[in-house]
Order: C-alpha cells, then sequence, then structure tokens
C-alpha cells in the first residue's frame, strides 16, 4: 500500500476522534475483537480467520481509557515514521513513547507488553500490516539452502553462508529468488537441532531449504516459507519437539494463529505436513528410554488444543490422545541417543520419503 494511503488512514483515525470531540461525543475508535469467539475456522483453506464483530475502545469509559491513549500514541508516532519514510522496531517505538506524563506520577507504557498487542489492533482497524506502518520486530529465525536471494540488489547466495546461515528479518517482502535448487522446505523448531542438521550437511546431501523458527515462528519465518512453497511450488514439512508445545507451533505456521487470524492468507502455509517427533516414533525407533514425563502443564495444554477445531482431523486426536496415554513427551534432541548421524541420515530421510507424516 502506498505511504500516501496509509498516511491518509491514520490521518482519517485522528479526525474521526476530532470529530467526536467537536460534536461532545465522547473520543471512541471502533476494532475488530480478536478473541476466540471471533476466529473461525475455515475447514475447506485450513486456515484461522477474523470475523466481523467489532468492539468500540472510548476514551470516557475507565476502563478503556489508558489503552485508548496508548492506542493514540502509537498511531501518531506511526503516521510520523511512514511520512519521513523510517522504520522503527517495536522496541524502539515502545522506548520512543515511554515517559512520565507530564504532572502525574503516571507512565504511557509500564512494558512492551502493553503497546505490542495495540499495534496489531492499529493493524486490524485500519487494514494495514504492520510493515506498512513502517514497524518491524527483530530478526529471528535462520534459513540456509541452494537459493540465491537478491536483497535491494545484492545478491545471497545460501548456500555459501558457513554454518550461520541467513538470518530471518522481520520483513521480507523485498527478497526475490533466484537459482533455486531444492526439493522441498525443511522447517525445524529448535535452533540445536537446525545446527545438528548444518553439521550432517543434510540440507547439501537431501537437496532441501532449512529454516529455523527457534522457537514460536516471527511473522518473518511464517511469511518466508509461505512465499518459498507458494511462489516455488516446494513442499514445506516441519519438524517439531514431540510436545503440545512443538505441535501447536506446527500449527501456527500452517494454519496461522488467534492473535493473526487476520493475516493468516500471507502468513498460513496450508500445505505444510509434521514429520515428527511424534508419538509412534517412540515404539518404531525404540526411544522409550529417552522420553520426559508431562507435567501437569503440559497435559492441560493437550487437553486445550484437542478443543481447537484445527486439531480435529483423525490423525491430530489419535495423536495427542497417545501422548496422553502414553505420559511422556519426546524432544528432538533425543534421537542423538542412537548417534549424532541418525537423525540426518536415518530418521528424516526415511520417514520423509515413506511420507510418514502428519497432516
Amino acid at each position: 500500500m502506498a505511504r500516501e494511503k496509509i498516511v491518509s488512514k491514520l490521518t482519517n483515525l485522528g479526525l474521526n476522534i476530532t470529530d467526536d470531540i467537536m460534536l461532545h461525543e465522547p473520543p471512541r475508535m471502533h476494532l475488530p475483537q480478536r478473541n476466540i469467539r471471533n476466529i473461525t475456522f475455515n475447514e475447506k483453506e485450513n486456515l484461522l480467520e477474523l470475523g466481523s464483530k467489532m468492539s468500540t475502545r472510548s476514551f470516557l469509559n475507565v476502563a478503556h481509557s489508558r489503552k485508548f491513549m496508548q492506542t493514540i500514541l502509537i498511531a501518531s508516532k506511526c503516521k510520523e515514521l511512514v511520512a519521513k519514510d523510517k522504520t522503527a522496531s517495536i522496541r524502539e517505538l515502545y522506548y520512543q513513547l515511554k515517559h512520565t506524563i507530564e504532572g502525574t506520577k503516571e507512565n504511557t507504557f509500564d512494558d512492551q507488553s502493553e503497546s505490542d498487542p495495540l499495534i496489531v489492533d492499529l493493524e486490524t482497524s485500519l487494514g494495514v500490516l504492520r510493515e506498512e506502518l513502517h514497524l518491524k520486530a527483530d530478526d529471528k529465525g535462520t534459513l540456509i539452502g541452494q537459493i540465491t536471494l537478491e536483497d535491494s540488489g545484492d545478491f545471497i547466495d545460501c548456500s555459501k553462508l558457513g554454518r550461520s546461515g541467513l538470518s530471518v528479518p522481520s520483513i521480507v517482502e523485498h527478497y526475490k529468488f533466484h537459482e533455486v535448487n531444492a526439493d522441498y522446505i525443511l522447517v525445524i523448531e529448535t535452533g540445536a537441532m537446525f545446527d545438528r542438521l548444518v553439521e550432517e550437511k543434510y540440507h547439501l546431501k537431501n537437496n532441501c531449504i532449512m529454516v529455523s523458527t527457534k522457537g514460536q515462528a516471527t511473522r518473518g519465518c511464517r511469511r518466508l516459507v509461505h512465499r518459498l512453497n507458494q511462489e516455488l511450488n516446494l513442499p514445506a514439512i516441519m519438524f517439531t519437539d514431540g510436545d503440545p508445545w512443538g505441535y501447536y507451533i506446527y500449527s501456527v505456521m500452517k494454519a496461522g494463529s488467534m492473535a493473526l487470524a487476520h493475516e493468516s492468507r500471507r502468513l498460513g502455509t496450508p500445505q505444510i505436513q509434521l514429520v515428527g517427533m511424534t508419538m509412534t516414533d517412540i515404539d518404531a525407533y525404540g526411544l522409550e528410554k529417552v522420553t520426559e514425563t508431562l507435567k501437569e502443564v503440559d497435559k492441560k495444554r493437550i487437553n486445550e488444543l484437542l478443543q481447537y477445531p484445527w486439531f480435529q482431523k483423525k490423525e491430530w486426536k489419535e495423536e495427542l490422545a497417545l501422548m496422553a496415554e502414553k505420559g511422556v513427551r519426546i524432544e528432538q534432541q533425543a534421537l542423538a541417543s542412537k548417534s549424532l548421524e541418525f537423525v540426518a541420515e536415518e530418521y528424516l530421510p526415511e520417514k520423509i520419503a515413506k511420507k510418514q507424516m502428519l497432516p
């Protein structure tokens, strides 16, 4: 979206509030409700979608006034950034706006956890992207493989970056793909497993692009995997820990998240499949002695996942039920009990070749 249009949207937000004041009405703004009651699962598209329910944030409502003030501060700063064609990290935005209100002991923001959700509120209410508001998050995630990326006129050969790989930025729209030699994308939850597979040269021996999310995937990682899958027609496969947390990370990569349901079509990769770790791997590969006992918080999370519409496929219900029955979880690194090379030389190639994956 053109910068002028973004500035216009932000300006109109302010003008609407001014009109309320001039009409002696309580200043207010209207926002889509971002909760599970306003999120639906599109089974055909295999994506989460934000519904049409709206809420109102009013300055004269004591319960809303602080958030109202904070939202206006963020909108004002974003208008300044877009107008100047400057980009700030969400951490920088927080510090630029954090101060004590003159004549009071009240801070505009006490913690970044207050500002981050309001950025999403602005996105959804204005129908723009965080990147279009000239905001970005810290880089998180790594890519390696036989693909050359063009970045602002520079060409980066991602197969010649040693063991470090390419740090995945918050904004990946500017990347252009060249000289791609890969059969699929392997998305890996943990940085430690990514490092193991790089050391074993898995991406070269198995002709794939590897992306590490290093925990819950950022927007940049999710968008990059989506683009690689959609634009290059590369199958996407994910490799997580065998626990409810790893499975939820996979579901976010696949169907999107509740917090960003309005962005699912840009960030989700509905065709992605999960190769492991699975509960059936424990018996198939003789890993019974290297499992971890489920904690109460794990058991609670399993029950939560079973309530989500996007985990209602037969295979997933069976997998989660088996986890609860066994009372254990298993980490990717548990495969090292066989040998350091086992995951790269046997486990992944065998399961992918036989298409032993969860939908």
